[in-house]
């Protein structure tokens, strides 16, 4: 048997070397797809860890320690009730608008606390894919029908995909369901602490993350307009909730979140105030930095607090360390091969464009398939449709492609794969990407 690793290794070495060996570093197609990588990342580290995925984080580690495994398999278990279950995890995305990124840390805790496969598999096709604002924007923009199609298509994906994975391992899921037999009835702390502890966090990501809308009036802007009070507002409750049943005390959290101070500050000064002082007006336009140390402020908080309160911040930094390396891998390999939307990697993007014409298979399952791969931040997959579809695009490869890109990417594929193996990743892939074809060559059937 030793020999056989030394050749498996000899041949790693051997196909590493031939590949720095022939690597074509003077190709302008090469650079620019190295560059549109690194380019990926750095937009990707600007614009979803601080305010996407650290907030998604602490989410999760709160899942892991403040909700007990009994609630869990109560509401999200395999035995639990089918209607409740996959009622909940198949709506989830119209109240979390997050990419098929930031939905992972979420996945991940309620997987990892004993959530049935087949609902948790439904909130992580769910999350991204039913966001309410990418599903108005599609009917706006790209037409009321794809965005019809597109909403009916996530839920039913979200309810279907779930049931075909609880079937297909549905003998470890009867595992499940004797452990849970065996699990105690008693709750450590009231649910409707817990849930609002949860809540409060998830306001708080919905609210940091809410982009700019196209015009400046309407209830979208309006919410825009005032999105970081509502985040402050948020965090406020959230304070007082740690002190009050957590045991934190409040001044070491008024040191911690003294930053936030500062964002109150600049997003309640009146604009004129802010002319004559550009450090300011720059401040306001991107608060990301206050609030991300605040964050590191409320770590270290959580950190020396101990008991429940450093817990939390531990299982949120295990999931972190665990999911981020994957996560920047998963980018850096979707900029390279794929590059950001309008600019193009190794594969050209005529490429794409010209395979997704008229209504064929083999261009719905094209769309599919370059839409899983694709890394979509939450709402780009409309600009970037509506030039695809300028470009000869069919509508059926459209639908397909929105079904499939904005719950599934490279990055995000590597960390399911961690989180639950190669053989189910496999499945809960090939299943989006065999229902979006489909649903694709239905559509562009009739439209």
């Amino acid at each position: 048997m030793a020999w056989r690793t030394e050749i498996k290794a000899l041949a790693v070495l051997a196909g590493g070397f031939l590949a720095l060996f022939f690597l074509p570093v003077a190709s302008p197609r090469f650079q620019g797809a190295v560059l549109e990588a690194l380019a990926l990342a750095r937009w990707y580290a600007r614009e979803h860890v601080i305010l996407c995925l650290v907030p998604a984080f602490f989410i999760a580690g709160a899942i892991t320690v403040f909700v007990s495994r009994t609630s869990v398999m109560r509401y999200l278990g395999p035995g639990a009730p089918k209607a409740m279950a996959y009622g909940v995890a198949s709506v989830s995305g119209t109240i979390l608008a997050v990419c098929s990124c930031t939905i992972l840390p979420l996945f991940a805790g309620i997987y990892r606390m004993g959530a049935g496969l087949g609902p948790a598999a439904a909130f992580l096709y769910s999350g991204p894919a039913i966001n309410i604002l990418a599903i108005i924007l599609t009917a706006r923009i790209l037409g009321p029908e794809l965005g019809i199609a597109r909403a009916v298509g996530a839920v039913a994906f979200a309810v279907v995909i779930g049931l075909l994975m609880h079937l297909f391992f549905r003998k470890e899921e009867a595992g499940k369901v004797r452990a849970a037999a065996d699990l105690s009835q008693a709750d450590g702390r009231p649910l409707r602490q817990t849930a609002l502890f949860i809540g409060l966090q998830v306001g708080i990501l919905i609210f940091a993350t809410w982009g700019s809308p196209e015009g400046s009036a309407g209830f979208w802007a309006a919410v825009y307009s005032i999105k970081w009070l509502l985040v402050l507002v948020f965090t406020g409750a959230l304070a007082a909730v740690l002190v009050s049943w957590y045991s934190v005390r409040w001044w070491k959290l008024a040191l911690g979140l003294a930053p936030l101070t500062g964002l109150l500050v600049l997003v309640t000064l009146p604009r004129t105030a802010l002319a004559g002082n550009g450090a300011l007006a720059a401040s306001l336009q991107n608060p990301m930095l206050l609030f991300g140390i605040g964050v590191v402020g409320l770590s270290v908080v959580l950190t020396i607090s101990g008991g429940e309160p450093a817990h939390w911040f531990e299982s949120s930094w295990t999931l972190a360390r665990q999911i981020l390396p994957l996560l920047f891998a998963g980018v850096l390999a979707a900029g390279f091969f794929l590059g950001r939307p309008g600019h193009e990697g190794v594969i050209p993007s005529g490429w794409i464009a010209s395979a997704v014409g008229g209504n064929s298979v083999g261009a719905n399952l094209f769309a599919s398939l370059a839409g899983a791969l694709m890394y979509f931040a939450t709402l780009t997959e409309v600009p970037i449709l509506q030039g695809l579809l300028g470009a000869g695009m069919g509508k059926g490869p459209a639908l397909a492609l929105l079904l499939a890109g904005p719950a599934l990417s490279l990055p995000n594929m590597l960390v399911i794969q961690s989180v639950m193996g190669t053989g189910k990743t496999a499945v809960f892939v090939a299943l989006v990407i065999l229902m979006a074809t489909a649903s694709g060559l239905i559509f562009g059937a009739f439209f």
